[in-house]
């Protein structure tokens, strides 16, 4: 057997496209012939990569290591359910084999978590292992970061809450990289720590950017893997998932070939739950704190803006302010609100996820709380305020701030959570916050349309729709 283990992982996720104020899909023109994107990609990449071969060898997702972002799972179940059930059945095939699973959770909402409040980081970590265990059946031993944003304090909040290990890229770390891939101990505060694997860069980002076609595919595999394969140890690939048949119309077969050649070049499949499992970490490394995989400027892309995208970034960060103080402005309510009626606030945020995935009712989680002794008024307030927390989560999406422009869908949606938020708020107290993030967002202005996010605000105010 070859002293050379490949594991490629596909991040595979895709943002919560539902209209906050409807409850449904718009139609997405550009997904043609599909009526929105999620069908688009699902035809082209999760079904094909989940169905079995005809060799009885199992789908892709049995044989690779991979996240499931919360909110493409609760899309394909509802909408693609023998794809859903494919994936499941695959991981849960080789957690029955392995006695570790081949699936890693995410945080719910794709936040970029270093920029997030502590409560915030604690909530989406909390809210993505449940998601994971909800779906999966088990624990997950891993997390993808959203974006592989990272700090410490992250790091210490997934390791508290039992996640053993994570992905980042060679350029986040300081250290003697000699193990290759790794695994490597992450040291933190209080004497705890955290494996990390790190993705090849450049075969990952060869695969991702520049895939050969099928007919190449044994110079390709030539000339990339057999002169890392001589250094042994790990190989990790770590991209996209929809890279294998969405980005590139080959990429199932490609990637069949790839996860069928070993013998061929030497190398032998594993995943990274599996490999930590019996090649634990020998060696440290530091974290460069605020960085990502996917720009080069630490998180400035989320943040004020960078050359990643063109044209004038300065509505990323009024946007920001704006949502920030939005969120302060919910989260003191909510806070005051939850306090008077005897409740923990926080706490009780995190495990209002059993809500969202359908794990219990409302007067089953209230009681599990010592809260079924609320007056209906209150009851009806406090399960507004939950609800309002959650889309207040939902504000900061990572893609809110990825691309050039506030006039695209991505920061509507996010200004449409927040009208959401609101608006439960107000049903259950009252106030109006609309005003003051009427007046931050004016701030924030669109290069190409001159709309500004206040008059982004008011359309959806009296229209209803995004």
């Amino acid at each position: 057997m070859s002293n050379c283990y490949l594991c490629i992982h596909g991040h595979f996720y895709q943002p919560s496209r539902i209209n906050p104020f409807t409850g449904e899909m718009p139609t997405e023109p550009d997904a043609a012939p599909y009526a929105n994107w999620n069908e688009r990609i699902n035809a082209e990449c999760y079904t094909p990569n989940a169905e079995g071969r005809s060799d009885g060898s199992g789908s892709n997702f049995e044989r690779i290591s991979f996240n499931l972002g919360g909110t493409l799972a609760y899309w394909l179940e509802k909408h693609a359910p023998t794809t859903y059930e494919r994936i499941v059945a695959a991981e849960r095939s080789y957690w029955k084999a392995h006695g570790i699973g081949n699936g890693l959770a995410q945080p719910v909402h794709h936040a970029i978590l270093p920029l997030a409040r502590r409560r915030d980081k604690i909530c989406q970590i909390r809210w993505g292992i449940a998601s994971f265990e909800h779906h999966f059946g088990h624990r997950p031993e891993g997390m993808w970061l959203p974006e592989m944003a990272v700090d410490y304090e992250t790091l210490e909040i997934m390791a508290a809450a039992g996640v053993r290990f994570t992905i980042l890229s060679s350029e986040q770390v300081r250290g003697d990289l000699g193990a290759g891939s790794g695994p490597y101990w992450v040291r933190l505060a209080g004497g705890g720590k955290i494996a990390i694997f790190l993705r090849d860069v450049e075969l990952s980002n060869t695969l991702s950017f520049a895939m050969p076609e099928l007919a190449s595919m044994d110079d390709w595999l030539h000339e990339h893997m057999e002169w890392r394969c001589r250094l042994r140890g790990l190989l990790l690939v770590a991209t996209d998932g929809e890279t294998f048949g969405h980005h590139h119309r080959q990429g199932v077969e490609v990637l069949d070939y790839i996860l069928d050649a070993g013998q061929t070049h030497d190398y032998s499949l594993t995943t990274l739950g599996l490999y930590l499992q019996h090649h634990p970490p020998q060696m440290e490394v530091e974290i460069v704190e605020n960085t990502a995989w996917s720009c080069a400027h630490r998180l400035n892309r989320w943040v004020v803006g960078c050359d990643c995208t063109p044209g004038d970034s300065h509505w990323k960060g009024a946007l920001r302010r704006a949502l920030d103080n939005l969120a302060c402005d919910l989260d003191w309510t909510y806070m005051m609100e939850t306090q008077r009626l005897g409740a923990d606030p926080w706490p009780l945020r995190d495990d209002y996820i059993a809500i969202c995935l359908g794990q219990v009712d409302e007067q089953t989680f209230l009681a599990e709380h010592n809260l079924s002794n609320l007056s209906s008024e209150d009851t009806q307030r406090l399960l507004w305020l939950l609800e309002a927390q959650f889309y207040r989560q939902r504000m900061y999406t990572s893609c809110t701030f990825f691309f050039e422009d506030l006039d695209r869908l991505e920061p509507r949606y996010a200004i449409a959570n927040g009208v959401q938020a609101m608006a439960l708020t107000s049903y259950a107290t009252g106030n109006d916050l609309s005003h003051s993030f009427r007046r931050d967002l004016k701030i924030a202005a669109s290069e190409k349309t001159g709309r500004t996010g206040a008059a982004i605000l008011d359309h959806m105010l009296e229209q209803g729709e995004i």
